[in-house]
């Protein structure tokens, strides 16, 4: 896998439907032990609440969990899980808290409601995507220096550091599925002086 979506950072979003007040919580996780916390600390928070529905999906494992939480069954659970796998989402956790207001929504209006808590709760949260990305360093000498200070962000490359010894190393990001491209173009535009080195890979933000 190259690319996966998840979301950027823990929020949340409330709305009140017919008295009931729903809390939409959502919070990036790598881990089950992550998810099983998050949902924990929520429960923990929300003591005095009706209902605490979760749901998580992780790329580790391609574990998918949800839990109704005494709402009838398939009104609440399935419902926060089937908006993060419709939004193609991984690595995040989802709880809705639900304050009962005296008034009944029935299976389909739980249905909304539920549905309607996570998409707000990962609105919130920011949704990206991350690509796989080589972690590069260049060297080179001071008068090609400006050339490759332009050269890197032209091609979708983002410089993380510069350093100025006797010659000039740039650390950067770059989707790995360019850098072959990438080094290509160097070694042409610096007439075989310089080329790109692979150093580490990781996901980064794209969008």
């Amino acid at each position: 896998m190259n690319e996966y979506r998840t979301i950027k950072f823990e929020a949340d979003d409330s709305f009140v439907e017919r008295r009931s007040r729903f809390i939409g919580y959502a919070k990036p996780v790598t881990t089950n032990e992550e998810a099983v916390a998050f949902i924990n600390e929520i429960k923990a928070k929300h003591w005095d609440a009706t209902h605490n529905v979760y749901a998580y999906v992780l790329r580790d494992g391609q574990i998918r969990r949800y839990s109704d939480d005494g709402e009838p069954q398939g009104t609440a659970g399935i419902p926060v899980l089937d908006v993060l796998l419709k939004e193609n989402l991984t690595d995040l956790v989802v709880v809705v808290t639900r304050y009962f207001g005296g008034v009944l929504l029935g299976a389909g209006g739980l249905v909304r409601a539920y549905s309607h808590g996570a998409k707000i709760a990962v609105v919130a949260a920011k949704m990206i995507n991350m690509t796989l990305c080589s972690v590069v360093k260049v060297k080179s000498d001071y008068t090609f220096y400006g050339k490759l200070n332009s050269l890197i962000p032209e091609n979708d490359g983002i410089i993380e550091n510069t350093e100025f010894t006797d010659c000039v190393e740039v650390t950067f990001v770059m989707a790995t599925d360019k850098v072959d491209g990438f080094n290509k173009k160097l070694i042409d535009v610096s007439n075989g002086r310089f080329f790109c080195e692979v150093i580490d890979e990781r996901f980064c933000e794209t969008g």
